[in-house]
This record gives C-alpha cells, structure tokens and sequence, in this order.
C-alpha cells in the first residue's frame, strides 16, 4: 500500500515512464570488434544519450535491464575467459551501466554460458539488484533472489512528492537447463516462467507492491500458451497483478509489426491485453519507453494504471545509414581499460590466410565460412574419439552460417581479407561460446536433421517467371545447419517438413534430395557420429532427433578453441568449400536473394545484382 507524502484530496495521478535495454551482449560500445573499426549501429554508449534524453523529459523514471548482458562479443570472452574476473571486480558492462544508475536487472539465458561460479561473480559485484525468480536450486528453493519491492519517491505535475513501491521480478527461459546442459545439469532446475509469476506476483502484492515490473527474458508468444515454452511475453499479460512486461530474447522489436497477429495486441499503444509490453532490439541499437499515467484512490489506498504507452527510440537510421544520436563518452571512460585489452587479444595472429573468407552466399552455396568450422569440429571430434567405442564409426560434421545479415542488419556479414588469421577473425566465423559436443545419429535422422534445416527457404512456385523470394527471413540462420561428410540437394519447390519453430507440419514433404554418403544412397539404419556443438545436441533449435540423451562427446573446449587449434595446424589456411550441397536447379525460375551490396566482389553463376535497398541490404537474382 502507498504512502502519500503530503495529504491532498481526491484522487492523484502521477506519469512514471520506466526505459528498458535488452540483449545488450556485452555491446558496451559501438565497437564491431570483428571487423576491428568503430560503428555507429549499436552500443550501450548511444544507448546511454537516449536513456538521459528521456530522463530528462520525465521527472519520475526507472530503468532496467533484460539479460543477455555478459557475453556476445569478444569483450565478454575477455572478461570470462582471456583475462577472468577476480572477486569483487565488477565486470565491464556492470561499470558502464553503474554511470546509469540502473534501478534493477534480471538474468538472461546466455549468462549461464560461461557456468555459475563466473555468473556468481558477476552478480556478487553488480551495481543494481538482480531478480530471477525461476531458476532454482536441486532442493526447489531459490537460488537467486525472484523479487524486490523498491521504495520511489514520485512526483505529481505539481511537485507534491509520493511513496510508489515498485515491485521488480525477473524470468529467463527454461531452455537453458538443456543449452547449457554441461554447466548446469545437477545444480539447479528451472520452473515454468508462468507458473513462477502466478507464484510470486501474490506474495509481492502481499508485502506492498503498487506497481509490479516483470523482466521476462523471453519472447512474445503468438499462439497458445504451453508450460515450459520459451516465449511467454504475452501470457505475462494475462497475469493477474503484473502490470508492466519486458520482454527480450528474441531479438525483435515490440511495439512491431512482427507481432501484429498476437492476440490481444495494440501496435499503437504498444500494449497486449491492456498492459504495455516492450522488446528493444539487441545490442543497445533500441531503447524501450514505457509511459504510465497512474491514479492514487484514497478510499481504496491504491494505485492504479490509467493509461500506457509503449515505444522505441532507435540510435541508427537505417534509411540514412547514420547515428541519430552522439555516444555519451561516459561509458567509453567506463570500459576504456577492457576495451583496450579486448584489442589486443583480438588482433592476435593464429594463422596466415590465402584467399578472403566471406559469408555473402552462405544462404544459396556451400560456402568457406560454414566449410572452415564444420572441417576443425570434425577434426577434433576424430581425434578425441580416437580410442573410444566410435572410433570405427563416420564422423560428419554439422555447422551454420550465424553472420548472414537477417535482423542483424546489412553489416553483418562475415568479411575477412587475405593476409593475417587472428583471434578477431576465428570470433567473426563463430559468434557463440558454445563448446564441442557430438552425437550418434542413424542415416534417417541425418535427413530429418537436414530437413529441419531446410525450412530456411521459403517454397518456390517452378511456374512462376518474375522473381520468387528464396530466404525465409523469419528463420534464424543459426539454424540453418549444413552437414559435412554427405552430398545433398535441397529442392525449395516442395513444402518445408518442419516449421519455423521445428514442428514437423508437412509429413510427406521432402526438400532434401539425393542424399548420399561416399556416393551412394544414405543407409537410413547407419550410423554416425555428428560433431556439433553444446546448444545444438542439447536440443537448441527443437531439432528432430537432438535432445540431449544421444551425446557421445562433450568436450571442455570451445568450438572457438578447436578452430584456432585446427588453423594453426594448418598454418596456412585455404578457404575452400567442396560443395557438398546445392539446391536442385529449377529452370527458368528467378529466384531473389537478399544480402550485402558487398556481395557483389565474388557472384556466384547466374547471379546479377538487381538494386540496393534504403536499408542498407541488396537484393541479386539468380537464375539457374
């Protein structure tokens, strides 16, 4: 219940706007550290101009985070692996944020890559308190804290002063159990995000909550809710007692047209079910604004929310390729020292490179950036079996393609000249800490596995004769996985199996043709050893056949450090894919592919530039 500060008649309302930043990924700068030059497209220090820009439009303001702030470039390896923390030193994204004053944060799936004893170190220096209230320990309590209850003075429009208890409670998606399997299986479990708001939410209103704030770090369902989903963002809303959602994950903007279908939604008021959500981006290129107007009934000594406004304010104008604002140069003071050995360690050398390596076609062609990582995971893989069980057995090799623009934008694009391999370079071919795992499949399931893949591309009409879009850009290319050691075509004019989500829709459809190990038809009883990485054998991506009770190997490296070994190895590097996949070839169709204007330095046969988008990306036709 609130206190009001100084007594007044009648009801009060108060405007409380609460600014959100998500999926930040140790993004403290507008540093690409893979291509080692400044950018203007994302960072916390342009993110940080317009969080002081709209505190100073609103007198009563909080601000919090999301999750998925500690890993996703090469500063975050810095700070966990290269040059680890040490106790009670704060972690570099946590200097940064403390010039911002952050009220709260909450925990996203990806701070549990690098194990709980760093994560318990970050958290133990943070400067703002860190909720989560559905990741627990084996004995079901809590292990961290699932709620606070923040004590604000606002102000009405007139200056008089209030008491708010601002109730803050934090979700991360149930997934990570089998994402980070090798960390956590055995130490803790986690609960339905659903369950666990149901939960708590009572007990924060019991002990004086007037407004509760979820940090969900997850995405916004589009269909029926099912416990243990991933995306919960809007069954949230239908909480009784939450009154604000926060939303990440996905990497998408709310308010957007991405959700425009969701149940419930109001684009314009950037609302679900009568309650404002917000997702904003990644990487610092968006800032979340929730505006509430909030009315006090002294008969009923509570408040209220009256009204809401959800919005995002962007820091890149993708039409005019510039910054639409300045960074605020407390945050480069802030990271200065990190940033700096980030450097250095990126710029080390690991091996001399013959020709570049790009991944422009690595959506249309058997491509070098995807054949580079699938021949070092099977090169360890081979060699850590070598006096096991499955030493006798094949050894293929599963990779994808993780920097092919999409939602990333135009810029992200692997692009890395001939000359000097360094770290930089290996961090550009794989985005993720991910350690090397591998596991027993049967030839059946190497097609189910494939087919899964093939829902990348959308089905092409072989009828038509104007231009076909080729890529399904709502399907992550991170799951997209080319499979080494086996040629195969996909045929795009049949339905995809699987959907975008990884269930199977079509039942008779087959995209993937003349599938073949040493040159002759996949023995569907055969098996394999695929070498791939933790999130993928874990059953990341809802892949058939892949959830976690078929691992062979689970290796303690990265699949970073097996790419380093292997280049090094090599010495020099020879960028080569051997086409082991293609698509089957449809006559007199035109197919359109999206990608960089760079693409242009290396077109594939058949392929023709047809313009170049106010986005930055541009749009090739290909014919066969």
């Amino acid at each position: 219940m609130a206190a009001l500060l100084l007594g007044a008649a009648g009801a009060q309302t108060v405007n409380l706007r609460i600014l959100e930043t998500s999926d930040l990924h140790t993004s403290a700068l507008g540093y690409d550290y893979y291509q080692d030059k400044p950018t203007g497209e994302f960072g916390l220090e342009y993110t940080a101009t317009l969080i002081k820009q709209a505190r100073a439009e609103r007198r009563n303001t909080l601000l919090f985070d999301n999750g998925d702030l500690i890993q996703g470039n090469p500063l975050g390896d810095f700070a966990a692996r290269v040059q680890p923390l040490k106790e009670g030193q704060m972690h570099p994204m946590h200097q940064a944020m403390r010039t911002l004053k952050y009220d709260a944060a909450t925990l996203g799936n990806h701070e549990f890559n690098y194990g709980l004893d760093y994560l318990e170190r970050v958290l133990d220096a943070a400067p703002m308190p860190y909720v989560n209230a559905n990741v627990l320990n084996p004995d079901g309590s809590n292990r961290y804290t699932p709620y606070v209850v923040q004590r604000k003075i606002v102000y009405d429009e007139t200056g008089r002063p209030y008491v708010l208890n601002v109730g803050v409670i934090g979700f991360t998606p149930p997934q990570i159990l089998n994402w980070d399997r090798a960390h956590l299986e055995g130490k803790v479990q986690v609960m339905d995000i659903v369950e666990a708001a149901r939960k708590f939410v009572p007990q924060m209103k019991a002990q004086g909550a007037d407004l509760i704030v979820a940090l969900a770090h997850t995405g916004i369902n589009q269909g029926e809710y099912t416990p243990g989903a991933e995306q919960a963002g809007a069954e949230l809303t239908r909480v009784d007692g939450i009154d604000v959602v926060l939303t990440g994950h996905s990497h998408l903007e709310f308010p957007g047209t991405a959700y425009k279908d969701v149940p419930g939604v109001n684009l314009q008021k950037g609302t679900i079910n009568g309650k404002v959500v917000l997702m904003p981006g990644f990487w610092g290129n968006t800032l979340g604004v929730a505006d509430l107007q909030l009315k006090y009934d002294r008969a009923a000594q509570r408040w209220s929310v009256v009204d809401a406004q959800g919005s995002l304010r962007p820091i890149w104008d993708k039409a005019a390729k510039k910054s639409l604002v300045t960074p605020d140069p407390s945050v480069a003071r802030a990271v200065q020292q990190a940033h700096e050995g980030t450097l250095a360690y990126v710029r080390g050398k690991v091996a001399d490179l013959s020709a570049p390596i790009t991944s422009y076609w690595a959506l249309v062609q058997d491509d070098p950036s995807v054949q580079l990582v699938s021949n070092a995971q099977a090169a360890y893989v081979k060699a850590a079996l070598a006096n096991t069980q499955y030493k006798d057995l094949p050894v293929l090799s599963a990779a994808a393609p993780f920097k092919a623009g999409g939602r990333a934008g135009a810029s992200y694009y692997t692009d890395i000249p001939a000359g000097t391999l360094a770290i930089k370079n290996v961090a550009d071919l794989y985005v993720y800490p991910n350690t090397v795992q591998a596991v027993l499949v049967t030839g059946a399931q190497v097609q189910e596995w494939l087919e899964r893949s093939a829902g990348q591309f959308r089905q092409i009409d072989p009828t038509k004769t104007e231009p076909q879009a080729l890529v399904d850009e709502s399907f992550p290319t991170y799951n997209f996985d080319v499979i080494d050691g086996v040629t195969y075509e996909i045929d795009v004019t049949q339905p995809a199996r699987y959907d975008r989500s990884g269930k199977l829709v079509n039942p008779e459809a087959r995209r993937i043709k003349n599938l073949m190990y040493q040159g002759k038809p996949i023995d569907p009883q055969q098996q394999f050893v695929v070498a791939t990485n933790n999130y993928r054998a874990s059953g990341g991506g809802a892949f058939p056949g892949l959830n976690g009770k078929n691992i062979v190997l689970e290796a303690p490296d990265e699949t970073r450090q097996a790419i380093i070994k292997y280049f090094q190895d090599e010495k020099t590097v020879n960028p080569t894919a051997d086409g082991n996949w293609k698509l089957t070839p449809i006559p007199g169709v035109t197919l359109l592919y999206v990608s960089s204007p760079n693409a242009q330095k290396n077109l594939p046969a058949g392929a023709s530039l047809l313009r170049t988008r106010d986005d930055g990306f541009a749009e090739y036709l290909i014919k066969f």
